[in-house]
């Protein structure tokens, strides 16, 4: 199938081309007419199956010109990243027409994204906090929405928005288009998807809590103590005899624990750069830069900053510690292996985690296989 097939129209076509892509990834071919037809849509697919430009080009079809002041579509974003990412798409795909777009976040000034609503927009990109904050102000106008998206509504619900989500519902027009997209299906999203879609089109481009078949994944049993120093040297050697990673996508738990492992990973020369709630925004923009640039090897995350981050042809991702909660562990990997490439999957695993691990072996139906721990350096503890 091509774009061609999906009656998308000549603006639309001419910027895609303009992207490179010539052919719709399924979310795309399975989404695309359903919401250009109007029926409300539910969609399970995680990030890096094409997913934003499966509502992102039907959407600047339907709203075919600019027209007054309000937004007449929103679509909600759990993280300032995200949000962003999907701004950067509507710019791309609405190259050639001319349609406005804002994006309002926290943890930036809110002026110029106040002075640009005012001058108006189209297509409205916001996270939940900041919008209500606007709207309850009288300083964003939803009373002209008529396309909704819920973007990532399993990690809005995870990040405790649900109550937000209900009061940006209220806000909205009772008669629009809703689009909801998940990388899971929990009961709490079938209940959320039951309540604002009706008789929706379904989309499903991976099993629930699956994970893409593309990505390698191992793990590697250590004691607590020895995973900064295995990480380390897995860094200088490869996990398989492949050489030096160049680039790493690591997780941790905690803010604490992202700031003092890209310390210690900075003290043994590894360039290394720490992105979580807590650090500003220009701050995770710059890490994620450098990162995305090469300038820096080993980006450490929390999990809640992870996502959104469009890191293309990313080889490696590790799990520094196990996720407690087993659905966060195939977002975690699904970092890598995105739009077809391959991606490997380490996981740095003590004895304490071990039931962590069953759990996700049981989440994803397929095992995360043990293999034998490298020889490693054990170093003198740092701060």
């Amino acid at each position: 199938m091509t774009f061609n097939e999906l009656g998308l129209e000549p603006e639309l076509l001419r910027a895609i081309a303009d992207q490179g892509y010539e052919s719709p990834t399924p979310v795309q071919a399975g989404a695309i007419p359903p919401v250009l037809a109007g029926r409300d849509l539910l969609a399970g697919a995680r990030t890096g199956t094409g997913k934003t430009a499966g509502f992102v080009l039907p959407l600047l079809q339907l709203l075919s010109a600019p027209q007054g002041r309000a937004p007449r579509a929103l679509i909600l974003a759990p993280t300032r990243e995200l949000a962003a990412q999907i701004h950067e798409s509507i710019r791309s795909y609405g190259a050639h027409k001319k349609l406005r777009s804002r994006v309002v976040f926290g943890g930036v000034g809110e002026q110029p994204q106040i002075d640009g609503l005012r001058t108006g927009c189209d297509l409205l990109v916001a996270t939940p906090g900041r919008l209500l904050d606007l709207a309850e102000r009288k300083l964003a106008d939803l009373s002209q929405v008529a396309h909704f998206v819920l973007d990532e509504a399993d990690r809005m619900l995870d990040m405790g928005f649900i109550h937000d989500i209900r009061r940006v519902i209220r806000l909205l027009p009772e008669r629009r288009q809703n689009l909801l997209f998940s990388a899971t299906y929990t009961p709490d999203i079938r209940q959320l998807a039951a309540r604002l879609l009706k008789n929706p089109a379904q989309v499903e481009v991976t099993p629930p809590n699956s994970t893409v078949e593309s990505v390698t994944q191992v793990a590697f049993r250590v004691d607590k103590a020895g995973k900064r120093d295995l990480l380390i040297h897995l860094f200088e050697n490869g996990s398989a005899g492949e050489g030096p990673w160049y680039q790493a996508l690591v997780f941790t738990r905690t803010k604490h624990g992202a700031n003092r492992l890209a310390t210690q990973l900075e003290r043994a020369g590894i360039r290394s750069a720490a992105i979580h709630g807590n650090k500003s925004q220009s701050a995770r923009v710059r890490a994620l830069a450098e990162f995305k640039a090469g300038k820096v090897t080993a980006l450490v995350a929390t999990e809640v900053a992870s996502r959104g981050l469009d890191i293309k042809e990313l080889p490696q991702v590790v799990n520094y510690e196990l996720p407690n909660v087993p659905e966060d562990y195939v977002h975690r990997i699904g970092r890598t292996a995105r739009a077809g490439a391959e991606g490997h999957a380490v996981s740095l695993v003590s004895e304490d985690e071990i039931g962590l691990l069953r759990d996700i072996e049981k989440t994803m139906r397929q095992p995360v296989p043990f293999a034998t721990t490298p020889r490693f350096q054990r170093r003198a503890a740092a701060g």
